[in-house]
């Protein structure tokens, strides 16, 4: 099964936008076609991210129902330790825990709609 990270763009343009690659990308991870690493640093952004509310004044999903459905996504998503902290120093600092999640779960994707990147270990590739 192909090993994923997704960037939590992702899964708010798969929140906001149905009709958009996102959500087929988050069902495929529900439907169990890939799987999605998760770590403690991109469980706690993906927490932020829903907490604020003035990013869902046009959504078509309840704040219970986006809680419902990050859920379900995190039941998917396998959880890896982070032991070694990778800097590829990145244009965004805040995003580097992306790339130590695909090198600690071994990823061949990292899903992002936020930075072009040249990742420098062999079979990552940044959609």
């Amino acid at each position: 099964m192909t090993r994923i990270v997704i960037d939590t763009n992702i899964f708010l343009a798969a929140v906001l936008q149905p009709a958009k690659t996102c959500r087929s990308i988050l069902r495929l991870v529900l439907e169990g076609k890939f799987l999605a690493l998760m770590s403690e640093a991109l469980f706690y952004e993906y927490e932020d991210i829903l907490a604020r509310d003035s990013l869902f004044l046009n959504c078509p999903l309840s704040a219970g129902e986006r809680e419902d459905l990050l859920n379900a996504f995190l039941n998917c998503c396998q959880w890896i330790n982070i032991y070694y902290r990778w800097r590829p120093n990145l244009r965004d600092e805040g995003d580097n825990h992306l790339i130590e999640l695909a090198v600690a779960g071994q990823a061949e994707l990292i899903i992002t709609q936020q930075f072009p990147v040249a990742v420098e270990r062999p079979n990552i590739s940044v959609t």
